[in-house]
């Protein structure tokens, strides 16, 4: 039985597991004894290159300082391909590794995750275990995921995020597994690694985090062990985010994001999304653009069309975004925190609509190593008719959109999408 199914029928809710963690300063420099405790031997090691920053070849020099033998697959895509995961498997199998390390945000960990239960399958095609818990050996290989950006928190989640190029080419599919089998071994978060990430990619990581932090505390799966998670998240992000944006170099800001990040996805890993991630999962699927960059954008949207069923939460989150809410009705303490999400979204320098994201919109890095090539691919959104309608579909037959507070048909659901690609925000504050 899928959740979707349940959700209607059973009030049993589900807690899924965490990996163990290393976080703080210097985390990733124990790497190496780290994973020979775990037994590791011959390492793959997934990873986007992080072009210019040098982490990648010093976790990797750390480790085979340490007697590892690594194997190196460094062409992970952002929205990971299938055809990434299978490229890394047949790597895997080719050198006779054992064991994995991911090193990078949600992109590099998803597309390790999907690895190491396609291994674990004799090398099936990762897109037989869409859904959830479609894996039939919980058995895989061990797996540390090292995060370098505050985002996806994939290193401490049971999801992967996967993009199918095998389907009709005009009708792409960008799917999410969930699978208690997929779960890294090791978590390590260390802010130090977090600095040299670039200050677009910050800030659009960042409205991850705060997705990732208010969709659960709304959610129909409404599952208390997530909430006090969930305010904490928003908390630390609206303390930390703009900080860790303009002051990259900030320990406060970057430690802020890592702990928001981390207990962000701790809240959604059993306390379910909403259609703030089936919106951004349908546009990347179409247009190939940053994940965070589309939270960013629908995040506001999402919030004004859920705020009628949920008033007394979204006044809580406002609370939680060190709004005085004394004196205000539920009503207008959510509408001031809708406020405050969209001045967040200007303070972080974030476009407004889907047709606003150019080639710009991925800036140079703080190395001067830009614009990056890792969105080369993204093609112009066009925000037309037909570009409102198939995105609709697509959010329609997403996992995380059976988690929506507010019921979602075409018909609710496509002036929301139309109100990403075209609307102004301003309008949500009329």
């Amino acid at each position: 039985m899928q959740v979707e199914e349940m959700l209607p029928q059973f009030p049993i809710k589900e807690f899924h597991p965490f990996p163990r963690a290393l976080i703080g300063p210097g985390a990733h420099e124990i790497i190496g004894p780290e994973a020979l405790k775990l037994g590791f031997k011959r390492t793959l090691v997934m990873t986007s290159g992080l072009r210019g920053s040098g982490l990648v070849e010093k976790i990797c020099e750390s480790m085979k300082y340490h007697g590892l033998e690594v194997v190196l697959y460094d062409k992970v895509e952002s929205n990971p391909k299938d055809y990434n995961v299978m490229d890394a498997v047949g790597l895997f199998q080719q050198n006779n590794c054992d064991s994995f390390v991911s090193i990078g945000g949600g992109s590099s960990h998803d597309a390790c995750k999907g690895a190491r239960v396609s291994v674990a399958h004799d090398g099936r095609n990762v897109n037989e275990f869409e859904g959830f818990n479609k894996s039939e050996n919980p058995k895989n290989p061990p797996h540390i995921a090292v995060s370098t950006t505050a985002g996806t928190g994939s290193e401490t989640s049971w999801a992967y995020v996967i993009t199918d190029t095998t389907t009709d080419p005009q009708n792409p599919h960008k799917y999410v597994a969930f699978d208690d089998a997929s779960i890294a071994t090791l978590a390590i978060d260390d802010p130090v690694l977090y600095y040299s990430c670039p200050v677009d990619y910050t800030a659009q990581c960042g409205f991850d985090v705060l997705a990732h932090a208010s969709e659960p505390y709304v959610s129909r799966i409404d599952f208390d062990p997530s909430l006090g998670n969930s305010l904490h998240a928003i908390k630390l992000t609206i303390r930390s985010l703009r900080e860790a944006v303009w002051n990259p170099q900030s320990y406060n800001g970057r430690a802020g994001m890592m702990n928001a990040q981390y207990i962000a996805a701790q809240a959604f890993n059993s306390g379910g999304l909403g259609i703030i991630h089936s919106i951004s999962h349908a546009v990347s699927a179409f247009y190939d653009t940053h994940h965070g960059l589309n939270n960013a954008i629908a995040l506001p949207r999402v919030w004004a069309f859920n705020m009628p069923v949920h008033y007394r939460r979204f006044a809580e989150i406002a609370q939680a975004m060190d709004i005085d809410t004394h004196g205000m009705s539920d009503v207008a303490a959510a509408e001031a925190a809708l406020a405050a999400a969209i001045r967040l979204l200007r303070d972080v320098g974030i476009p407004e609509r889907f047709v606003d994201v150019t080639a710009d919109s991925y800036s140079k890095n703080r190395l001067g190593q830009g614009p990056t090539a890792f969105y080369e691919n993204s093609k112009t959104i066009t925000g037309d008719e037909s570009d409102v309608d198939r995105i609709t579909n697509h959010v329609l037959g997403d996992a995380c959109t059976p988690g929506n507070p507010k019921e979602c048909t075409y018909e609710t659901v496509r002036p929301v999408v139309d109100h990403c690609m075209n609307g102004d925000l301003d309008d949500l504050l009329t």
